[in-house]
């Protein structure tokens, strides 16, 4: 299934881009050795293909994801085969004591980059899953970033995300808190990050989900008003490879906004989706509705669609890459702009902030309003959309 289509695109993004920098890129790449932290999942695996095909000297992957990983030697090998350089993957949690003795047995990377996350806005419906999304976003951050500055690593990439710009939901403004917590680490370790759009049929998105709804034979689902900027896999680890190797100390790199980048809808998508496969779609009023008319609309060529406006906790009407004050140079590549982060944190409100989640996680107590609280306080302009329902609470 070709992606660009169905998120209303001819071309990729940042062809130029890479075309004028393809011999520094395979220089630099082919005689530097790498470590991806959360490489299994899609924009990690969209980066490991984007190093591995320009043959580096050392290739490390850490995932806690063991069958992901697997898929992703499995990609690997049938697209490029092998290269000279050390290349391994390895099935670990990074916040366990067995990443701390792997570090501890080699550690030496020239860069570091850390794309693992925790994504999702309905990852904040409960206290205990927004804890270990602070612990993936931040602490586990915190960590791999003085891990690579004790081991004398040339640059630390951290993915960010456009939900960090004027944050509405706990995921996003965990992201700015991460991206607060880089500030301060800019000043012994070379640092550097992107923002990017939602990866269209990335694993656990919306999109991925139509594929599976097909598969299982259920009805496909889309809120009518939301619309996202999209980019594909091959995308996402451009521009985070692009980063790593080319931005300066505290760069924050992001898609320039053009006639191939726009806000698509997913109805649109969802739409666009189902004709590429044949289906017109069907649109119900009601779940049980979509449920129902599964028995009987594929047969006669349509699917059960159920498109109505969000009504869920944490979803922004639209998605950004920068906030007003931020300074931006669009003058450096044709696609990509780039955030140049000045060298500004409040050494009080850090150090607070991790005081009281070692509070927290050492009473083994805390509530969602806690975490509201704080991230208000972390980030005095965040507009926390409390709805009162969660996406899970939804088909």
């Amino acid at each position: 299934m070709e992606i660009l289509p169905l998120i209303g695109r001819a071309n990729e993004l940042f062809t130029i881009d890479i075309s004028r920098h393809s011999h520094k890129l395979k220089e630099i790449v082919s005689s530097s050795s790498f470590l991806v932290i959360g490489g299994a999942g899609s924009i990690g695996q969209a980066v490991c293909k984007e190093i591995f095909k320009r043959e580096p000297q050392k290739l490390h992957i850490v995932d806690i994801s063991e069958n992901n990983l697997v898929e992703l030697v499995r990609d690997i090998r049938s697209s490029f085969g092998y290269i000279q350089g050390d290349f391994k993957t390895y099935a670990i949690d990074v916040g366990s004591v067995e990443y701390d003795a792997f570090i501890s047995a080699d550690g030496q990377y020239d860069y570091v980059l850390n794309l693992s996350a925790l994504k999702h806005v309905r990852s904040e419906k409960d206290p205990f899953t927004l804890m270990r999304m602070i612990e993936v976003n931040i602490l586990n951050t915190l960590k791999t970033i003085r891990q690579a500055r004790k081991n004398q690593t040339t640059k630390y990439f951290c993915v960010s995300t456009d939900k960090a710009a004027n944050p509405v939901n706990m995921m996003g403004a965990s992201k700015r808190i991460m991206e607060m917590f880089l500030m301060r680490e800019s000043k012994d370790q070379m640092v550097s990050t992107a923002r990017f759009a939602n990866v269209a049929f990335s694993d656990g998105s919306l999109l991925f989900g139509f594929e599976n709804r097909i598969r299982k034979r259920q009805p496909i689902v889309a809120p009518s008003d939301i619309k996202r900027y999209f980019v594909i896999p091959k995308e996402s680890g451009e521009l985070c490879l692009m980063s790593c190797i080319f931005g300066d100390n505290r760069d924050i790199f992001y898609p320039k906004l053009s006639e191939d980048l726009h806000l698509i809808s997913f109805e649109q998508i969802a739409r666009r989706y189902l004709e590429s496969i044949g289906y017109k779609p069907y649109e119900c009023d009601s779940e049980e509705e979509a449920r129902i008319r599964m028995k009987d609309l594929p047969e006669k060529g349509q699917w059960p669609c159920l498109f109505a406006p969000s009504d869920t906790t944490g979803e922004k009407d639209f998605e950004e890459f920068f906030t007003k004050g931020e300074e931006l140079d669009t003058n450096r590549f044709e696609n990509i702009g780039i955030v140049k982060s000045k060298l500004g944190y409040d050494e009080s409100l850090l150090e607070e902030f991790e005081a009281r989640i070692s509070e927290m996680r050492n009473n083994y107590s805390w509530q969602r309003e806690d975490f509201v609280d704080l991230f208000q306080k972390m980030i005095p302009n965040f507009q926390h959309l409390e709805k009162g329902k969660f996406l899970d609470s939804k088909m």
